[in-house]
């Protein structure tokens, strides 16, 4: 079989580019191949960026988002993205493609896709959408080539997107006196072909909630295009916005109504596959004709850890902040004084009897009416008795933060990072989603160090025009990230180290990015502490109960699991904890952690060092 996305032509091979010249008449071009075009550091840093927000492997990847990669440098060579705006300089368009992919991924893992589907048909259609995304994203200017220059070629014949890529004659350019502005969007339908084969498109067309919205989005029909559309715009707006100096974080602030959504399809999960309803005795919630009764502290667990499961980040790091966000969100029936945690007796047909503090919801916000359950067969009688609204927040959960400690808290134990509560001084988690924001103002850099190529990296070719080789046949749904191995075992150091394998395989955990957990630094990894085992304790709630038992905190009882195993390399003075200086164009930061002793125990595929971490 043909290889899998790969172009084909009906030319055969393609001839080798012309030998370089040093005397081509002035405004001429030299055209280069993808590979010289994507070779910078900034280019290949934003790669790197991208391939982290997929769930493939190297070879995966390669064939299904560096093959269309290869043939978007190919056909924007050295064109601006603008004559005068953003991106108005020689590559711009080129540097714009790759931001705006980087950034569409990123958003896209704020989303649960498609919305309104089942958990299991988002699974089924993660990798098709996520894919779809970085299409949407990279082809939505690519209409400039066609409406918006005048290319030349050396013999003076003009030269056309649609005749496929530049290679074979230094070309000039320059932009239409009589251009139409909005022109572009419209021009996508004739070029999306020169990237996407008929076997991406084949797959793709097998998803029809998908299938219409990246229509829209190709005919120039945002409007149409639903959540693909908004993401593709937002996207674009920090690209342009960071480039112009202007602030992407506020550009890629997620709307409302996105958490809005994701709380509400985590809540219904919970509700269908792991919240008890109606039992006689405990259960986590109760249904009455008119409410919906949920328990307070073990819903908001349950559901901060479904959502980071689910590779979704910004969520709310304790009790109080998620009964804020349901509340304002209008998820909750507030109490008559505002409140959003109601205190009530509840009363089972058999006699028992308990006082919770519950949250309360529409029962149409979670099923529709012929799927409604049975309601409960005893009663809720609500305590009119005031309630603070924090009196169900004990038991909070540390925010997912990556905040050092103090610089003197250095020791053997994990009392090298706090020792306790009181002295980690940390923000609460903002649910608005990790925009790369340091990293991707740290690519802006002028001279940045060369990356060390990934290993495996250069050993998977991107297939030229034209010739074929084999690749995995993916006509079939693309495998899904595994499941994770070890949901069912007691939390424990090897249960940690095994959640980091699957994490960082599936890219729930993403490395190497601003706000990431995990680095790759001196060869090896780096686990950022606190925060990788605060994370670790939020996605499983029962580590506070083995916790509490030994008088720590969650991630403390997490953090000296770890350190038992001797999986980590200690300073010469002993110490366990090592400074990372953490450097870039706007600001400097330090980071606390732990060394692996072996990388491979947690990475299958040794990424680069990241380049603006170095141990201080």
């Amino acid at each position: 079989m043909l290889s899998l996305f790969q172009r084909k032509r009906a030319s055969g091979a393609v001839a080798p580019l012309p030998a370089p010249a040093t005397d081509l008449p002035k405004g001429l071009m030299r055209p280069q191949s993808a590979a010289s075009l994507l070779a910078t550091p900034r280019r290949q840093i934003l790669l790197e960026h991208i391939w982290q927000r997929t769930s493939l492997s190297r070879r995966q990847f390669a064939t299904l988002y560096l093959a269309p990669l290869h043939r978007y440098a190919e056909l924007v060579q050295a064109f601006p993205a603008s004559e005068a705006h953003h991106h108005a300089y020689p590559g711009g368009m080129l540097d714009h493609g790759l931001e705006i992919v980087a950034y569409a991924l990123k958003l896209r893992q704020s989303h649960l896709l498609p919305i309104g589907a089942s958990p299991e048909d988002q699974a089924a259609q993660a990798e098709a959408w996520t894919a779809a995304v970085a299409y949407a994203a990279l082809l939505h200017d690519i209409g400039k080539i066609a409406v918006d220059l005048h290319i030349e070629l050396a013999d003076g014949s003009i030269w056309h997107p649609w005749h496929g890529p530049l290679l074979h004659q230094p070309y000039r350019f320059r932009y239409r006196d009589d251009r139409e502005y909005r022109l572009h969007s419209a021009a996508t339908g004739l070029l999306y072909r020169q990237l996407l084969d008929r076997e991406i498109l084949d797959w793709l067309s097998g998803y029809p909630s998908l299938w219409a919205p990246l229509l829209y989005v190709l005919a120039g029909q945002y409007e149409h295009a639903g959540v693909l559309g908004e993401l593709v715009v937002q996207a674009d707006r920090a690209s342009v916005a960071q480039e112009l100096g202007g602030d992407p974080t506020r550009a890629m602030a997620a709307p409302k109504h996105a958490l809005q959504r994701k709380l509400l399809d985590g809540l219904r999960y919970l509700l269908k596959e792991e919240l008890k309803l109606n039992q006689p005795e405990a259960s986590d919630g109760w249904l009455t004709e008119d409410a919906l009764w949920l328990v307070s502290k073990t819903v908001s667990d349950k559901l901060r850890a479904h959502l980071l499961s689910q590779g979704i980040d910004g969520i709310p790091a304790n009790n109080t902040a998620v009964f804020n966000v349901l509340q304002d969100h209008g998820m909750l029936q507030p109490t008559p004084d505002g409140k959003a945690i109601w205190r009530a007796s509840v009363t089972s047909s058999t006699g028992w009897s308990h006082s919770f503090t519950l949250l309360r919801l529409a029962p149409a916000l979670i099923w529709e009416p012929g799927e409604r359950p049975a309601s409960f067969a005893g009663s809720v009688a609500i305590d009119t008795t005031p309630v603070d609204k924090d009196a169900d927040a004990s038991g909070q959960t540390p925010a997912i933060a990556a905040m050092p400690p103090a610089e003197d808290r250095q020791s053997a134990s994990w009392k090298d990072v706090g020792g306790g509560s009181a002295t980690l001084q940390q923000p609460v988690a903002q649910a608005v989603p990790d925009v790369m924001e340091d990293m991707l103002a740290m690519v802006g850099m002028g001279d940045l160090p060369t990356l060390r190529k990934d290993a495996e990296a250069a050993s998977v070719e991107v297939p030229a025009a034209g010739r074929s080789t084999p690749a995995p046949h993916l006509a079939e749904p693309l495998p899904l990230s595994p499941a994770p191995a070890y949901t069912a075992a007691q939390p424990s150091g090897e249960h940690f180290v095994a959640w980091l394998q699957q994490g960082i395989a599936s890219r729930r955990l993403i490395i190497n990015d601003a706000k990431a957990l995990v680095h790759s630094v001196s060869d090896t990894a780096y686990l950022v502490s606190p925060g990788v085992f605060q994370r670790y304790a939020q996605e499983h709630p029962q580590v506070g109960r083995l916790a509490k038992q030994e008088s720590q905190q969650d991630w403390q009882w997490v953090q000296k699991r770890f350190e038992r195993l001797q999986l980590h390399r200690k300073q010469p003075n002993g110490l366990n904890i090592w400074t990372c200086e953490v450097t870039g164009p706007r600001k400097s930061r330090r980071l606390h952690g732990y060394l692996l002793l072996e990388p491979r125990s947690i990475f299958n595929d040794q990424p680069p060092n990241n380049p603006f971490l170095k141990l201080a």
